[in-house]
Parts: C-alpha cells; sequence; structure tokens
C-alpha cells in the first residue's frame, strides 16, 4: 500500500503551501544523498518526499490526490507514477532551495516533460561557509572544469533518427498497432552527430575547459542545501542544453557559536567572583556587539535568551534568537590566601546550595529540551 503524501512530509492535509515547502525543505535536508552515504534507505525516503511535494505543491495534482488519492496518477508519467530517478530531482528540481535564489538560480520544474534538445551532465561541487557568511550571505568566485564544444567543431543532422533524437517503432499486436519510442542510439538523443572534431577534442566534440563562475548565496542557506546554478555544467553536443552546476554547502565550525536551525548558542564563562557579585558583559555577535547584564549570585547553567539575535530565515520569516549559556568557572589552583578564604566559609550558610523552587535542575533543563 502507498503511503500517503501528507504523512510523508509530516503536514496536515489543511496545511498550507508555505508549510508543504518548508516540511520538504527539511526531509531533503534530513535525507539528503551527501549527508548519507550508501545509506539506500535513506535514498529512497528523499524521493518519497521529492515525489509527495511534487504533487502537493500543485494545486491542482493536489486536489486531485485530494479526491482520488494515487489512483489520480496510476497510469500517467513523471512523478505520479513513480517514474524519477534521482537526476531527475538534482536536474529538474534542482532542490526546494532553489527558488530562493533569484535569475541566477531555478526553482521546481514539472516531472514527465518531454525535452526534444539533448542536455548535457550536472556538475556538483561542495562550497564550504563560516557561520559569518551564513548570516550575512556571501557571493563566491569559484574555479569550475566543465565540457565546452570544440573551436571549430560541426555537426550534422542524425541520420538514424533524422534529427529528432527519438527512433519510433511501430508493430502489430493483438491490440491494433502499437508505438513505442526510445533515445536514439547513434546521437544519444541529440539529434546531431560530429561532422568535424577538432584536434583534442573528444569523440563528441567537446573540451575541457575552466571557468569561473560567481554564485551569490543569500543568508539563512544550511549545511546538505543544494543550490542549482542553471546551465554552468557541461555543455552538450550540437545545439543541445547545457548541465547544472549543483553546489552544495557545508557548513565550517564556529569557535564561539554552535547552530541549532536559525538559533545559536554561546557558552559564557564568568569567575565566582562575577557571579556572587554580578558583572555587565559585551558579546561579540555576528553583527556587532551586545551588552547584557548578569544579577548577582547568577548560577551556572542560566540560560539568557536574546530574541532576533540569531540567524536570518531563508523564508523570510525573521531570525532566530541567541541562547547565552552562563557557566561559572572554579578556579583549579589557589594561593594560601585563596584556600583560608574558602575553608572559612564552607560553614557558611550564605555559601552552602539553596536552590529555589523555580530553578530547574539539570536534568529538568534536558527534560524540556527534548520534550
Amino acid at each position: 500500500m502507498k503511503e500517503d503524501f501528507y504523512e510523508i512530509l509530516g503536514v496536515g492535509k489543511s496545511a498550507t503551501s508555505a508549510e508543504i515547502k518548508k516540511a520538504y525543505r527539511k526531509k531533503a535536508i534530513e535525507y539528503h544523498p551527501d549527508k548519507n552515504l550508501g545509506d539506500k534507505e535513506a535514498e529512497t525516503n528523499f524521493k518519497k518526499a521529492a515525489q509527495a511535494y511534487e504533487v502537493l505543491s500543485d494545486s491542482n495534482k493536489r486536489k486531485q490526490y485530494d479526491q482520488f488519492g494515487h489512483a489520480a496518477f496510476e497510469g500517467g508519467s513523471g512523478f505520479g507514477s513513480g517514474g524519477m530517478n534521482m537526476e531527475d530531482i538534482f536536474s529538474q528540481f534542482g532542490d526546494i532551495f532553489g527558488s530562493a535564489f533569484g535569475s541566477s538560480f531555478s526553482g521546481f520544474g514539472g516531472f514527465g516533460q518531454t525535452q526534444n534538445r539533448s542536455r548535457g551532465t550536472n556538475l556538483r561541487i561542495r562550497v564550504q561557509l563560516s557561520l559569518n557568511e551564513i548570516y550575512n550571505g556571501v557571493s563566491k568566485k569559484i574555479k569550475v572544469k566543465r565540457k565546452v564544444q570544440a573551436s571549430g567543431v560541426s555537426y550534422t543532422t542524425c541520420s538514424a533518427c533524422k534529427g529528432t533524437g527519438q527512433i519510433i517503432r511501430v508493430s502489430n499486436t493483438i491490440l491494433g498497432r502499437m508505438q513505442s519510442s526510445s533515445v536514439c542510439n547513434v546521437c544519444s538523443g541529440s539529434g546531431k552527430t560530429i561532422l568535424n572534431r577538432p584536434q583534442g577534442s573528444d569523440e563528441n566534440g567537446m573540451i575541457l575547459n575552466e571557468e569561473t563562475v560567481e554564485i551569490k548565496i543569500p543568508p539563512g542557506v544550511e549545511e546538505g542545501m543544494q543550490l542549482k546554478v542553471s546551465g554552468k555544467g557541461n555543455a552538450s553536443p550540437g545545439d543541445g542544453i547545457s548541465g547544472d552546476l549543483l553546489v552544495l554547502i557545508e557548513e565550517v565550525s564556529d569557535e564561539k557559536f554552535i547552530r541549532e536551525g536559525n538559533h545559536i548558542h554561546h557558552d559564557l564563562y564568568i569567575s565566582i567572583s562575577e557571579a556572587a557579585l554580578g558583572v555587565s558583559k559585551d558579546i561579540d555577535l555576528l553583527e556587532g556587539k551586545v551588552r547584557i547584564k548578569l544579577e548577582s549570585g547568577i548560577q551556572s547553567g542560566k540560560t539568557l535568551r536574546l530574541r532576533g539575535k540569531g540567524l536570518p530565515d531563508m523564508e523570510g520569516y525573521g531570525k532566530g534568537d541567541l541562547l547565552i549559556h552562563v557557566n561559572v568557572w572554579t578556579p583549579k589552583e589557589l594561593n594560601r590566601e585563596q584556600r583560608q578564604f574558602f575553608q572559612k566559609m564552607l560553614d557558611d550558610d550564605n555559601f552552602k546550595p539553596n536552590p529555589e523552587k523555580s530553578e530547574k535542575s539539570f536534568f529538568e533543563k534536558v527534560k524540556d529540551m527534548f520534550s
């Protein structure tokens, strides 16, 4: 029995288009092949999520699905009939994040569409970004080696398929005349065969050329996201369409902050004296600074939340928060005078632990994190 598309994405049947898109983005990141190398189950889930999104993101297809279920697409072509592969997802959809990148990036295309022109293969690269670059967005110039047509190459119409790129076969059956088509094995679907091949080029008249490609990455991208730069993959022989450049985002660990979605965490260490007396601290943010005041008697494990000081959301839903975790530093070595002071305080009631009921224990905080 086929799984429900809404259940695959983890949304209700009344979910809005924005909620469906956001849910798919999470699934695409979670099950992305580059994050789950060799994991067949993750690859299957990645395909299921893409299939569900292709239907539910289209108002007409969603209406048909709501009325007839999977039966609405049985016997058809494209995603609805399960005829997809990983190349379809990367080349047609690119990634759900592609639509946020302006004209240089393309978003989702429809599945099951027939292309009359051959298409070059996609190229895939990895780009590492610091947390500051993710916060502000960045433009990167990357050197890419891609196949292009050699100077002086010429092509002629394929004699086998007459330039269509397809071989049509007609056969007589008990049901009548049946027509089928397949990719031409002479021109590989390009409709062209090579007429003049320049020296140094391959059998298709292509050479490897290094090109600098500018990639504009907007704020808020995440580890595992894949951006698509249209037409910057390998070129196609003849008058075909160039493939795409697929850019996989990798985050570089930050020395001061730890990312959690659009929120960022920071460990702040203070001395026992500062904890007892209270202190003001300047915190360096990803953009600018902020001064926070720690009240006297603050306890280790206290978390301060600065709203809107985290990372921007790619969909424009504002910014996450900065969570500052207070850690009281205990000196590892004491001189004679310091040791005498703390020995005197051993029996002082003011130095004995006396947590208030409002103060949660470590285990209660962990429980809240996972509830």
